[in-house]
């Protein structure tokens, strides 16, 4: 039986919900001068501020209140014990076990997984560095200086968010290979209609050019087409045979060694990854090959040590300081307390395009469930629908909606408080100065709406801001590759600290498993023949496709 909506913190903070919508916001800042000093909390160079959330101290001991009746602590250890967290696969989720520094151990069915870990850590810098130096040689015999990442979902997007987020941190690996990392020049394809890799083929030497696949199963059909074809393009140009082409130009990583070797990937060009790292989690692993050989393997590991700063703060900081946990709790009461199904992912900083999207990924489909861990449909709401954009260009696309919309929705704003140092120009540092500006009226202005302004009752109805809407400020001392893995380390936990809430499992993804079933038996069936058991529209289409005029007037 569903019971968790029935549980007597649930209802209790129903109660308390329908008495806030009748406080706003800007009241309750008037009636608390000290609420940001209550209600940020700050790890290392990572604040986090909730003073713009649409609750009060009563609703956050409620929500507290609420995730111990859940079990979360104990939910907690499970997750860094290997526990099979994902009981619809039988497996762990161990992704914390892969930022262990050297010399912790994390042990899973009596093995140390901490020694895989490191000896694949290891193989992937020796990796890094034979292609730094210039030693890894393409058919030709040039050094390779291209390498394309071929891969989709977990295994593009984390590694692509990494590499824009990281572009200008300054390298710290042996000077001697610092012209020849500079002069790797990385890609990343994913698109199953192959646009984007033939368009890198236009341009691309294929002598100098090395391909990356990444797939956890090594069965992907968009990765495996796009590997497909980028194998074709070398053939054309190469006078060698497979084998030899695809040693020289192919490197797999996967959690199957055995694919990677039946698809021609000799043993010393594959890493390694385990059925224990969900692949939205893998990041941390030999998917990030491409953040090493872009950035160097020493801002890879201080990425992998905030990262484990952020997992020991998760693990061991009571509840009420937790900063995962709030910022879990904080969803949970704006999702399931006050109705609000939108969330916007706002970064005030370039280097942070790609966050909105991989927190899209990470968040719906972890979360994006309605059946619990008993089998049963629940009766509350889950994961909402997660969007974002770079702050400054969505203040001239949506915001309008989030302003003066009919639409609830919920706000993380994230900055860096510092961006350019003492050498940069007067005009790159006011413009930092500027998009500091926009980022905290933006969050000022959706929360306390037009309050901030002392004639805003006169104005007329369509200039009139209604404010209510939560936000939540997470502001870097600088961007990092420690802070960066600080905060997605975060993220990460508060999905988890959500999903033990709501009794879901976040580590599976059957919901995208029946289009791929179904599109593989549509292959068959593209070129006309045995349309009787399809649909009238998906029939319709086909026969479209192949000549037959359907529909036209």
């Amino acid at each position: 039986m569903n019971t968790i909506s029935a549980g007597p913190h649930w209802q209790a903070l129903q109660a308390l919900a329908e008495n806030q919508r009748l406080q706003p916001i800007h009241q309750l800042f008037s009636e608390n001068p000290e609420r940001f000093s209550q209600l940020s909390f700050r790890l290392g160079a990572l604040l986090v501020d909730f003073s713009k959330q649409h609750y009060q101290q009563e609703t956050i001991e409620q929500l507290i209140a609420l995730a111990e009746e859940s079990e979360l602590p104990s939910w907690i250890d499970k997750l860094f014990a290997g526990v099979e967290v994902n009981h619809t696969e039988n497996r762990p989720a161990l992704h914390t076990a892969l930022r262990l520094p050297e010399g912790r151990e994390c042990f899973l069915d009596g093995q140390n997984i901490s020694i895989d870990v490191q000896e694949n850590l290891k193989r992937m810098e020796e990796l890094v560095n034979h292609i730094h130096t210039g030693q890894w040689r393409g058919f030709s015999g040039e050094a390779i200086n291209t390498v394309v990442n071929i891969g989709v979902g977990g295994s593009d997007l984390g590694p692509l968010m990494a590499c824009n987020a990281l572009a200008e941190t300054p390298a710290r690996d042996d000077s001697s290979q610092l012209a020849q990392q500079a002069a790797i020049d990385v890609h990343f394809v994913s698109s199953m209609d192959g646009s984007q890799l033939a368009d890198l083929l236009k341009v691309l030497n294929p002598a100098r050019t090395l391909f990356v696949i990444a797939s956890k199963s090594f069965t992907t059909i968009d990765t495996m087409a796009n590997a497909a074809t980028a194998k074709e393009w070398l053939c054309k140009h190469a006078n060698c045979s497979d084998t030899a082409l695809v040693a020289r130009h192919f490197i797999g990583v996967s959690s199957k060694p055995e694919k990677m070797l039946d698809w021609g990937i000799p043993k010393q060009n594959q890493l390694e990854f385990w059925e224990w790292t969900g692949g939205r989690y893998s990041m941390w692993s030999a998917i990030g090959l491409l953040i090493a050989l872009k950035l160097g393997m020493s801002t890879f590991k201080d990425m992998l040590a905030g990262a484990h700063n952020m997992d020991e703060h998760f693990r061991l900081t009571p509840l009420k300081e937790n900063i995962p946990v709030l910022l879990a709790l904080t969803g949970i009461w704006n999702i399931n307390f006050l109705n609000i199904g939108a969330h916007a992912i706002l970064p005030y900083d370039g280097r942070l395009k790609n966050l909105p999207a991989y927190l899209e990924q990470l968040e719906m489909e972890s979360n994006g469930k309605s059946v619990n861990r008993q089998g049963e449909t629940v009766d509350y709401n889950t994961c909402p629908i997660l969007w974002g954009e770079i702050g400054t260009n969505a203040q001239h696309a949506f915001y309008q909606l989030l302003h003066q919309g009919t639409e609830a929705v919920m706000c993380d704003f994230i900055v860096a408080a510092k961006r350019y140092g003492p050498d940069a120009s007067q005009e790159l540092r006011h413009q930092h100065q500027l998009n500091l500006a926009n980022c905290f009226a933006q969050s000022r202005i959706l929360a306390l709406g037009d309050s901030v302004l002392e004639d805003a009752h006169t104005a007329p109805a369509h200039k009139r801001y209604q404010g209510n809407q939560p936000c939540t400020t997470i502001m870097l001392n600088e961007l990092s590759p420690f802070t960066f893995g600080q905060l997605i380390a975060m993220y990460e936990h508060k999905v988890f600290v959500q999903s033990v809430i709501w009794g879901i499992n976040p580590f599976d993804q059957w919901g995208v498993e029946l289009g791929k079933q179904v599109a593989t038996n549509l292959l068959g069936q593209l070129d006309g023949e045995n349309l009787e058991t399809l649909d009238a529209s998906t029939a319709g289409l086909i026969k479209t496709i192949n000549g037959d005029k359907v529909g036209v007037m």
